[in-house]
């Protein structure tokens, strides 16, 4: 199953090279990586897309992750409310025969043209994973030449339902 992980780390040199280490040591497929500074001055914000067996091997990599001397915070949003995005950039071959028709396919994508060329378009397109993968299935008729991508990077929403706790107060009698 899928999950994503949002880690809060320390914004310093070899973060990255230890936490993927961790990971391929414990033979864990990271499908995904984004990573980029936080809010927080010297903070960094990595989102993994993982692919996990079972809930006892998820445990076991969440836990894995806290003992990394500098993650501040490990969380598995896959199932929260979440905003999550990812950007492509593709490259298609695009003679100016087939551009007006490359264009009424990039539209409904809210994509852009972002590079053109005599005999290529580049297109910037964002959104979720399952979006990015119908535009480039339109776009083989054409021939893509290059497809770059992100992988996603999330946030959770506003403010997340938490569960009811009731306050109990002690009473002296």
């Amino acid at each position: 199953m899928k999950r994503i992980i949002s880690c809060t780390v320390q914004n310093r040199g070899g973060v990255l090279n230890r936490i993927t280490g961790m990971f391929s040591k414990r033979h864990f497929n990271i499908e995904s990586i984004t990573v980029g500074e936080s809010e927080t001055e010297g903070m960094a914000k990595m989102t993994f897309v993982v692919n996990v067996e079972d809930e006892h091997k998820l445990e076991q990599l969440t836990k894995q992750l806290h003992k990394q001397i500098d993650v501040i915070k490990v969380s598995d949003i896959t199932e929260k409310s979440v905003v999550a995005r990812e950007l492509a950039l593709v490259k298609v071959t695009a003679t100016s025969q087939l551009r007006a028709e490359i264009q009424g396919l990039i539209d409904p994508f809210r994509g852009t043209v972002v590079d053109i060329s005599k005999e290529t378009m580049t297109i910037q397109v964002t959104g979720k994973t399952d979006k990015i993968d119908a535009f480039i299935l339109l776009l083989k008729p054409f021939g893509i030449k290059e497809i770059a991508r992100t992988g996603v990077t999330a946030l959770l929403r506003g403010q997340q339902a938490k569960p009811y706790v009731a306050e109990v107060s002690s009473l002296t009698i």
